[in-house]
């Protein structure tokens, strides 16, 4: 913007230079020109009127002669041409008065009764001719038949509107420069605050709500600043009331969690006896012990799930990472949920990365424990090690895939595909249904705080574990995509880095 300001800005100098130039050049020749022509009509008309009162007519060749000789010298040796009919006389006998007194300017004298001029260019340089007719008055102007013409030199005029063309043509650089300095003073001047809102608006967009753009005077660019100002304040406080409200809403998931662990824990130890004694209850006794073991195994995976995706949007969570083996690892996981007869493994040795074992083992559960529940045969789990610092783990199935619309919202906390589903086989991981681990029976889940491999996945129908396993990867700076496979199915993967960002957040509790 400031290059265009100083363009434009010498541009209209320019011009007006120029404008002014040639209506100066035009005016300065027309009056020089102007001036030049009356005083050489008046000078003939007075000459000629002192010269032909004593000259006697017809005349012959000699008095013709004397009479432009005498005319020529009272108009300062200017070269006069005297004619009568066909008689002619030069003051100058050496000068060429052809190509300057032209048949035009001889025909309009010979016509009229008064002073005619004609400017002529003759070998280059311009000249003034101004020729009358002698009339005598006694009583009714009558010709005399003798005409005059006078030739002025004009090199002198055109010398002076040349010079005059030269200095102004050599003002217009100073006006151009000044111009220049005038359009950085003025876009310095405009630009500087667009300049400050934009740096403020970045600030704003990069998360300062804090930014504010100072504001001075009362023009255009001043209503904007207060504008942003203002809108930087609605916009601050609207953060402020949703950032509250979103830290209430945590303290609230988290202390009800909390205050939750305690009768869920009596109450599991209730159903872990009366599903020890079903078999000596009566049946449908014996249903309903199950059954309240069973949802009471699932509510406390759903306590569990949300205290920990509470500490995850605290940010109370880091890695307790070390180098790990991750085809070990992946083939722990599955032996300790009794999946590894069930799975197709592609794990090459010597894959290593800096990892948090439990935390892999939690992912690993998750994915591979919805391709067994809601995919088919065969799930196949590769691992592999591309280069560039990353290690990828993949979990193919070969079931009905998922829909686009399910893809994208795949990782939503509690989002379900298939919403006909009852509650018990509804409450799975991803988008495709229940929960992973469903073929370890009813029995409770480890949690999260049980240690690598420990346990069942912890997200068993809570409707958190793809959010959990997705918050997993990213807390080692990687993540988990999925896709259509190749000839039906879903596919997801986990990408990793080698070793992990760092972080210096508050460990788990």
């Amino acid at each position: 913007m400031r290059v265009r300001l100083v363009v434009t800005f010498v541009l209209v100098a320019l011009v007006s230079a120029v404008t002014a130039t040639a209506l100066a050049y035009r005016d300065a020749r027309t009056a020089v020109l102007q001036r030049t022509q009356n005083t050489a009509v008046n000078d003939l008309r007075e000459r000629v009127a002192v010269v032909a009162a004593g000259f006697d007519l017809p005349p012959d060749q000699r008095s013709l002669s004397r009479f432009a000789a005498e005319v020529s010298e009272g108009l300062g040796a200017r070269i006069v041409v005297a004619r009568h009919e066909d008689l002619s006389a030069v003051s100058d006998t050496y000068a060429d008065t052809e190509g300057r007194v032209t048949a035009e300017l001889r025909a309009a004298v010979r016509a009229g009764d008064g002073a005619r001029f004609q400017r002529v260019e003759w070998r280059g340089e311009p000249y003034l001719v101004v020729g009358t007719p002698v009339t005598y008055a006694d009583g009714d102007r009558r010709a005399s038949g003798l005409e005059v013409f006078a030739i002025t030199d004009l090199r002198a005029e055109r010398d002076d509107t040349a010079a005059l063309l030269d200095s102004v043509q050599e003002g217009i650089v100073p006006v151009v420069v000044a111009a220049a300095l005038l359009a950085l003073l003025a876009a310095g001047t405009v630009l500087r605050p667009v300049r400050k809102l934009g740096r403020a608006t970045r600030e704003l967009a990069a998360g300062d709500l804090g930014s504010r753009v100072a504001v001075r005077g009362h023009d255009e660019l001043a209503d904007l600043a207060r504008t942003f100002n203002r809108t930087a304040d609605a916009l601050q406080s609207s953060d402020a009331e949703l950032r509250a409200q979103e830290a209430k809403a945590r303290r609230f998931v988290a202390d009800v969690s909390h205050e939750l662990r305690t009768p869920l824990a009596a109450m599991t130890m209730v159903a872990t006896v009366l599903e020890e004694d079903a078999d000596r209850l009566p049946a449908d006794a014996a249903r309903a012990a199950r059954t309240v073991g069973a949802e009471t195994a699932r509510l406390s995976r759903l306590v569990e799930d949300l205290m920990e995706i509470s500490r995850f949007d605290a940010g109370a969570v880091r890695l307790n990472a070390s180098e790990t083996d991750l085809a070990d690892t992946v083939r722990a996981s599955l032996a300790l949920r009794g999946w590894t007869d069930r799975v197709t493994l592609r794990l090459p040795e010597g894959v290593r990365a800096v990892v948090d074992r439990r935390r892999i083992d939690v992912i690993v559960a998750n994915l591979v424990g919805n391709a067994l529940k809601h995919g088919a045969p065969p799930v196949t789990v590769t691992l592999a090690a591309p280069g560039g610092g990353r290690v990828v783990l993949e979990v193919a199935d070969c079931g009905p895939g998922l829909p686009p619309e399910a893809r994208e919202r795949v990782f939503d906390r509690f989002y379900k595909a298939d919403e006909a589903r009852t509650r018990t086989a509804a409450a799975g991981h991803d988008g495709r249904g229940g929960g992973q681990g469903g073929e370890q029976g009813g029995g409770p889940a480890a949690g999260w705080e049980a240690g690598p491999g420990a346990g069942l996945d912890g997200g068993q129908g809570s409707g958190l574990g793809m959010a959990i396993a997705l918050e997993n990867a990213r807390l080692h700076g990687g993540s988990i995509d999925v896709a259509p496979r190749p000839g039906g199915g879903a596919l997801f993967t986990l990408v990793l880095p080698a070793a992990p960002r760092r972080t210096d957040e508050e460990g788990d509790r």
